[in-house]
């Protein structure tokens, strides 16, 4: 059997953007087989189709998953697998069903908006300032009073993952709000 991997970055804001990612690759022969984080998805050639793929994040209580794709199974949705908190899922394009939603309603929708942001977010805002931020003016200022290569080397790899976070917040921030707005209009 034929099959391919792509690489490709998404961040927790991004699973609409993955989803159609996803939607086209099977439209071109290619079926999600795996996803590996740090974005490896591992595919196999099958026939072109018109497949949905939806994303949900970390829904089921504990204990209760089997009810959880239950649920889905009872729609018509296959599972995948569950990666980072979100179960995948895909269904075939019935020409005669018009919703191909997993969500019922936008507050569903809203609700897993907010349980990303209490999820991910916060506890990265947590690990930024009680972790990072120390750690960073510590390096900087030892790089500044002392003359050894490994001091200004950490303090490079600190500020470098400052940077990286503040990108992270300012994305997801402004992506968790693009998402907010999207669904109280609709």
């Amino acid at each position: 059997m034929e099959n391919k991997v792509l690489f490709r970055f998404w961040t927790i804001t991004d699973y609409e953007i993955e989803e159609q990612f996803l939607a086209e690759q099977h439209r071109a022969g290619w079926k999600l087989r795996r996803y590996v984080l740090p974005g490896f998805y591992f595919f196999d050639k099958c026939t072109p189709e018109e497949v949905v793929y939806r994303l949900d994040f970390d829904q089921a209580e504990r204990g209760q998953k089997t009810e959880y794709l239950q649920l889905y199974r009872d729609y018509g949705w296959e599972y995948l697998f569950e990666v980072n908190g979100f179960s995948y899922f895909r269904k075939p394009v019935e020409p005669a069903e018009e919703d191909m939603e997993i969500f019922s309603d936008n507050y569903s929708r809203l609700e897993m908006v907010q349980r990303i942001f209490k999820r991910r977010m916060v506890p990265l805002l947590i690990v930024f300032l009680c972790c990072l931020m120390p750690q960073l003016l510590l390096q900087l200022s030892q790089s500044i009073r002392e003359e050894y290569v490994a001091a200004k080397v950490l303090a490079g790899i600190f500020a470098a993952l400052f940077v990286v976070y503040v990108w992270l917040f300012i994305h997801c921030g402004i992506g968790i709000r693009r998402l907010k707005k999207k669904y109280e209009k609709m």
